[in-house]
């Protein structure tokens, strides 16, 4: 799977995997940033190898991304390209600690329900739909303090 999500950087069509065009790690990321949950088509990371292996892949998702990140930095000389060690790592760039990015990720549907976002997002939702209190919105300060 790595392999397949690194082929645009080693061919140099992109220089980082979120930016990689119709890969599964790019389309994992973006329902990340968007505050979405992961996409049914793809089987979900369910983390723990010894654990819930029928339902999903037995590694984490930030693992995941740490690994394809790693991966994607050796430089081969049969390969054109290679994420250059100028871009930070993909947890930085992607503007997310490890605990932020770990929560959104295991523990999405246990935090949100109405809306997702960051407090000022959930805030003007709340307004708009007439809600009187929206699920999350103190997750929503801790997780989203730099959106």
């Amino acid at each position: 799977m790595a392999y397949v999500d690194l082929s645009p950087i080693k061919a140099k069509m992109a220089n980082t995997p979120e930016i990689s065009n119709h890969t599964s790690i790019q389309k994992r990321i973006n329902a990340v940033k968007n505050k979405q949950k992961q996409p049914k088509r793809l089987l979900p990371f369910v983390g723990n190898p010894r654990q819930d292996i029928s339902k999903g892949i037995a590694y984490s998702l930030k693992d995941y991304c740490e690994l394809v990140d790693c991966t994607g930095r050796c430089i081969r000389a049969d390969k054109a390209g290679y994420i250059q060690n100028t871009h930070s790592p993909i947890l930085e760039r992607l503007n997310l600690d490890a605990e932020q990015w770990f929560t959104l990720t295991t523990e999405f549907e246990q935090h949100f329900s109405t809306a997702v976002g960051s407090e000022h997002m959930l805030q003007q939702f709340k307004q708009h739909t007439d809600h009187r209190r929206i699920r999350g919105m103190a997750k929503a300060k801790t997780l989203f303090k730099s959106a």
